[in-house]
């Protein structure tokens, strides 16, 4: 039982790490492949919690998701100011400052 929503959720994080990969054009994409990321770890604390027995990882699961809230609406308003700025949600319009 564990192995198997452990490998589910391997492919889900795997998934949306290559959705970064793959969609690094697309503002939203990235987001979304981020968000799927942060959710794929909320669920990798409640398995191994309920696993283990233990409620600690249930608690520092909902503080991850309160992050990820807060995170996705700083995003979101991010990708409205910039499409209104640009016109578009393509990210090889943002300049790349390298120190």
């Amino acid at each position: 039982m564990l192995l198997g929503q452990l490998s589910i959720n391997i492919f889900l994080f795997f998934l949306g790490f290559l959705g970064i990969l793959n969609n690094r054009k697309n503002l939203l994409y990235v987001l979304i492949s981020l968000e799927l990321i942060l959710l794929c770890l909320n669920l990798n604390f409640i398995i191994f919690s309920i696993y283990l027995d233990d409620i600690y990882g249930q608690i520092f699961s909902l503080f991850i998701l309160t992050i990820a809230a807060a995170e996705s609406a700083v995003g979101l308003a991010i990708a409205i100011l910039f499409f209104r700025a640009k016109g578009s949600t393509e990210l090889n319009q943002v300049p790349v400052i390298v120190a």
